[in-house]
Order: structure tokens, then C-alpha cells, then sequence
């Protein structure tokens, strides 16, 4: 793959990936389970790290796709893949377009597969020329297709939104085509091509389903094409993917037991994955951001896809890689990177490319009168210096504010979650940043790290130094400035842990203080949740104690064992 085609392809999801909550937040078919940003994420991330050889990248994106529409949207690039050259999109993208439909048991219009045929007839009818003009008339004809979506569904039309993998395919394309003419600074405002067609109408309602969603990669030795025609009996919402000895099946079924017994009479169940969708449902439906000001953060502050959701909150992902997977860290299980890290796997962290966040910045601009950005500090990350950057250029109106809160882990997502809490019940703009300026100053935050090894496995500690303190049983405390990580202590096991932060605790509090607390977990959530969570309690009984995973930014440097805590005084509602 050229360097051309690789850039866009990374552009393309990158662009993506700045949107894919607003996709789940209108994901009502085929049912309302807002996860089709999530899963279009996961499947096409392999697009980002394309490999010199094609058919391995053909290969990763199989093993990756999740959901219906990141099942198709896998197809459909196993064809677009083909061209390596302007001259070979048409033919690429009928090849991809064609394998797309061809994987739905029960296809129909008004989903990414409309999107699909508008831009293999654009292009079979328009030789591609290499112009601003050009990606316009491109973009233009798959507007039209997205537009189109909810005449063909009346689901859609009922919810008030276009279709959600359309959209995103749409998102991608216009990356994808505009970086191929070396245009990446400007893009159209989604919001306002797609006006009144990006929230879910107030009276839509899904019938709560019971059932699962499931992904799974079968190897098969004999016919496949006969045990694709046998799916259709095993479930609803098919789509069967078969490359070389392998099918990679996508359906809804109400009993995962039963279709698991079921694939493993078809061949070897070589991967499996299954979402509940009835849960999914009951909560799909995001809560605005409330208040005079939206807030933006930073994943790696331990806040969860779910808080962000409820809280009405947009994160901002790093990168986790664990040898040759990489996902967005949200999107990465931790039990998963916990165990490679106790492998030995390789680990490592990436900030998002700063194309990517300006793509972040540009959306929540143009989806929100105001935006706080209370990012990771500065000696952590440059992320305040790209946001202020871009500010200057891009923000006339004056609508994001940026600030450095000088935090990391969980005193940032900690600071990130008051903030956006007291925005909620409250109309005043300047109190909420000044809310957020006390909260900097007064959040405190202690991680304790179990193990050495896995600082300077990631060339944070010297590694003879990290042997020496592992056989003395040297436990690092950390806590996050201004300047970075600073040591405040070390000590030898988890009851001098447990007591380092009850006499932290107890000296920053009031007797009647009601503080909030954030206790995070590694691959030690019993402990956390059965020891310190009760002995906090005990010691602040006044307190709202949040248990929250630890970020996997900071788990993929710390390693397992690891635990924090982090504490604010909030005032008294």
C-alpha cells in the first residue's frame, strides 16, 4: 500500500473515531443498542496500522469486526483494500460494495450498504481527478445517500435520525477522499448538513428485547457456503464473512449457550464475543450535557465510556497497544492487557495523532454553545498546547475554553466528574469554571504501584533499579503535579498502602467533611471493593465513594497490582 493510501485510510479513521459517540447516540437500527461508533471503531482500527501486506490487513479487520454495521463496513474495505491507486478505486469499491451486500443474510437499503452503492456508481460514472472539486461532487452524491436513510427505514424516520453506520461511512469517506487530494484542514459541519436529523426524537421508544449480540470466527473444513445458508436458522441480523478456511459470523440470538453449541457443529470456534443486548437497550439513550458549558476530558483520567455517557461528557482517547493489537483505551479490555502485561508482552501508550484531536475540537465546537477542555497536564502530555494551538486559530467565537488542570489518572477524571456534575445544576458559566479552578487546587490524589518491573518495562525506571526494589518489596506512592509524577513514599505491602491513605485522607478532611472519593482498581477489583472501599467508609462516612478501573493509560505503565485513590471536597448541595 502506498504512503498516499495509507494516510488516507488513517485519516478516514480518524476522523471517525472523533465522532463515534455521536453514532451511538443515534444507533436505533436494527435495534436501539447505541453501540455502532464503538463497534466501528473496533473493526476498522486495523485500517490505522495498515500492513505492507494486504491480505493481512484483510485478515485483521475479519478477526476485529463487531456489530452489523462494523461486520459490513470489514467487507465492504476488504475490497476498497484492492486499490493501491486512483486509477483502481472504481473497481475496488464496486469489488468491496458487492462483497458488503453479499455478507447480509437479509440485507436492505438505508444502512452504510446505500452509502456503499452511491460511491461505486459515483465513481464508475466520474474517473477520479485529483481536486478539492472533485472530493465536493463526491461528498455531495453521499450526502444525498445518508439523507435518503430514513425514507427507506421507517424505524429511522420515527426516531428522527439518519442511519448511524451511514453517517459514519460518510465520516470516513470524507476523511478518506480529502486527505487522497492533500485536504485535511477543513471538513463540512456535520451538524448542520444533518440538522434536526442527529438526536433521537423525545417520543422514541425500543421494545426492550431479550437477547445477545454475538461475533465469533469459525474455521471450517468443508463447505462454506453451505454453512453460510445454515446461519439464517440459528439467529437474527446475519452477517457471515468467509475468507480462506476462515467465517467470521455476526448474528442475534437469545441464548448464547445454544449458539455457541451450535457454531461448534459447524467447525472450530476460533474467537467469540457477545454484547447483552437487552441491556444495551434499556441504556441506550444518552443524557445531554446539562448546564451552561459542555465538558471535555481526557480518558486517561479513569472515566468510563459509562460515565461519560451519563454524565454527558466527550473523552478524548489515548492509544493502547499490547503487542500486535491496539485499540483506543477505552475500547481495550483491561483484564486482557493486565494478563499480556504479566505475560511479558510488549505494552505501549500513544497520544492521538494531533489530526485526530483536532478533529475533536472542531466537532464538540460545532455541536456545543461553549466547551470546557480540562485536559491531562501539560507535563504529561502536550494536549493542552495542541488545544490552545487550534484555539487560537480555529475559535473565533470564543466557544472552548481550555484548561490545564495539571492532573492525570484519578484526579483528573475526578475533577472531569464534579465539574460536569456541578455544570448540570447550575446556569452560571463562570461559577463552573471556577468550580473547576477550586477543584485543581483542593484534588488530591496517592497511586500505589504493586510492581517496578512494569515501570521500566516501559522506560520509566532504570531496569536494575526496578530489580532491587522488587526483591525488597519496595511499593512506590505516586501522586500526579504540576510537574509530573512526584514519589511521596514507599512502603512494603497493602496494609502500609491501606494506612498511607487513611492518614491522607484523614488529614485533608473535616470531621464533617462530605467528600468525593474515586478508589481505582487494576486486576484487583475484590480487594478494592471488599477492603479499602470499607475501611474508607469507616474513616469518611460521609463520603460518595466512586470505584472505578484505573485508566489503561496509567495501568499499561503501572502494571497490575496497582490501586489509587483520589479525593475532593465538593460543596454541600
Amino acid at each position: 500500500m502506498t504512503l498516499v493510501f495509507q494516510n488516507a485510510y488513517t485519516a478516514g479513521v480518524e476522523r471517525l473515531k472523533a465522532w463515534s459517540d455521536v453514532l451511538d447516540d443515534i444507533n436505533v437500527f436494527p435495534v436501539a443498542d447505541g453501540d455502532t461508533g464503538r463497534n466501528l471503531i473496533i473493526s476498522l482500527t486495523p485500517l490505522r496500522y495498515p500492513e505492507k501486506d494486504r491480505e493481512t490487513t484483510i485478515t485483521r479487520l475479519l478477526l476485529s469486526a463487531r456489530g452489523n454495521s462494523g461486520n459490513i463496513a470489514a467487507r465492504f474495505f476488504g475490497g476498497l483494500l484492492m486499490a493501491d491507486s486512483v486509477a483502481l478505486l472504481p473497481k475496488a469499491a464496486k469489488r468491496g460494495r458487492d462483497l458488503a451486500w453479499q455478507a447480509v443474510h437479509n440485507p436492505v437499503p438505508g444502512t452504510l450498504l446505500t452509502v456503499f452503492d452511491a460511491l461505486a456508481d459515483f465513481l464508475e460514472n466520474h474517473p477520479f481527478e485529483g481536486t478539492e472539486e472533485y472530493v465536493s461532487r463526491i461528498m455531495d452524491r453521499l450526502e444525498m445517500a445518508v439523507h435518503s436513510t430514513p425514507e427507506l427505514l421507517p424505524k429511522l424516520k420515527s426516531a428522527g435520525v439518519v442511519d448511524s453506520g451511514a453517517l459514519g461511512m460518510y465520516i470516513f469517506l470524507e476523511g478518506f477522499f480529502n486527505c487522497l487530494v492533500g485536504q485535511t484542514d477543513w471538513f463540512r459541519p456535520i451538524t448542520q448538513i444533518f440538522k434536526n436529523q442527529m438526536e433521537v426524537s423525545a417520543s422514541f421508544q425500543e421494545e426492550l428485547q431479550d437477547g445477545f449480540c454475538v461475533d465469533t470466527v469459525l474455521h471450517v473444513d468443508g463447505d462454506i457456503n453451505e454453512t453460510i445458508g445454515r446461519l439464517s436458522i440459528y439467529g437474527k441480523s446475519v452477517v457471515a464473512i468467509p475468507h480462506q478456511d476462515y467465517l467470521k459470523v455476526h448474528l442475534h440470538t437469545h441464548s448464547t449457550q445454544e449458539a455457541k453449541r451450535r457454531m461448534e457443529s459447524l467447525g472450530d470456534v476460533l474467537q467469540w464475543t457477545d454484547d447483552n443486548i437487552s441491556i444495551q437497550i434499556a441504556d441506550f439513550k444518552r443524557i445531554p450535557g446539562k448546564g451552561p458549558i459542555h465538558i471535555m476530558t481526557d480518558a486517561a483520567g479513569s472515566i468510563t465510556c459509562e460515565d461519560a455517557r451519563n454524565l454527558g461528557i466527550t473523552l478524548l482517547d489515548s492509544y493502547i497497544t499490547a503487542g500486535e493489537k491496539s485499540l483506543p483505551e477505552t475500547l481495550f479490555s483491561s483484564a486482557e492487557l493486565y494478563q499480556s502485561m504479566q505475560a511479558g508482552v510488549k505494552v505501549s501508550t500513544a497520544q492521538a495523532s494531533v489530526f485526530e484531536r483536532h478533529q475533536y475540537y472542531q466537532r464538540v465546537v460545532n455541536q456545543y454553545p461553549k466547551v470546557l477542555y480540562l485536559c491531562v497536564g501539560s507535563a504529561f502530555t502536550g494536549n493542552f498546547d495542541v488545544a490552545s494551538a487550534w484555539k487560537k486559530l480555529n475559535d473565533p467565537d470564543n466557544r472552548l475554553t481550555v484548561m490545564d488542570t495539571q492532573a492525570a489518572s484519578g484526579r483528573l477524571g475526578l475533577i472531569a466528574m464534579a465539574t460536569a456534575r456541578y455544570s448540570a445544576r447550575s446556569a452560571d458559566l463562570d461559577a463552573v469554571i471556577e468550580f473547576a479552578k477550586r477543584a485543581i487546587d483542593t484534588c488530591e490524589e496517592y497511586v500505589f504501584i504493586d510492581k517496578l518491573k512494569y515501570l521500566a518495562a516501559g522506560g520509566r525506571l532504570a531496569r536494575p533499579r526496578a530489580f532491587f526494589g522488587d526483591m525488597f518489596h519496595v511499593k512506590p506512592i505516586i501522586t500526579p503535579t504540576g510537574e509530573g509524577a512526584k514519589k511521596v513514599g514507599a512502603v512494603k505491602d497493602r496494609d502500609e498502602q491501606l494506612k498511607f491513605a487513611l492518614d491522607k485522607l484523614n488529614a485533608s478532611l473535616a470531621t464533617d467533611s462530605t467528600p468525593l472519593i474515586m478508589l481505582e482498581y487494576s486486576d484487583n477489583f475484590a480487594w478494592v471493593n471488599d477492603t479499602v472501599k470499607k475501611r474508607i467508609k469507616d474513616s469518611a462516612p460521609l463520603s460518595e465513594i466512586l470505584l472505578q478501573p484505573l485508566s489503561l493509560t496509567s495501568g499499561a505503565h503501572m502494571g497490575p497490582g496497582t490501586w489509587a485513590i483520589a479525593f475532593l471536597s465538593e460543596p454541600k448541595k
